[in-house]
């Protein structure tokens, strides 16, 4: 998990937030260790609770239904290159009506050019409730 999450944040930069459910590879004193070296909180979802976090439970049907059950894996590697095809198809080929129909690199790229545009337009609120 802390692999993928440093190739993540080498890609995307460091979030402030990451919202987890509590299974095993997100309680452990490495993912711990991870947050607190890069400044992130773990947001843990009530155990029993799936509505909590319910995008990443929406995606992880979606990841049973149209990848892990349409498949047999022959070996690990077999299943790294099925899951990798499967991954690129869901993000850069398949429409997600939730996007308006986009894919979700498209709606990432147009996500990003609103926030370089607003950021160079917005003026800096402060929050700190302060007057």
């Amino acid at each position: 998990m802390v692999r993928a999450l440093d190739a993540l944040v080498a890609e995307r930069g460091t979030p402030q937030t990451i919202k987890v459910d509590n299974g095993s590879e997100f309680i452990s004193k490495a993912m711990d260790r991870w947050a607190y070296e890069h400044g992130v909180e773990l947001d843990f979802s009530r155990p029993g609770t799936p509505t909590d976090n319910a995008k990443v439970e929406s995606f992880n049907g979606r990841f049973r239904q149209e990848c892990l059950n349409e498949h047999w894996f022959l070996s690990l590697d077999d299943a790294r290159s099925k899951i990798a095809d499967w991954r690129h198809y869901y993000n850069e080929s398949r429409p997600h009506s939730a996007l308006q129909w986009a894919t979700p690199a498209e709606f990432a790229r147009q996500a990003r050019k609103s926030a370089s545009t607003d950021d160079a337009t917005t003026p800096e609120i402060s929050t700190s409730g302060r007057y």
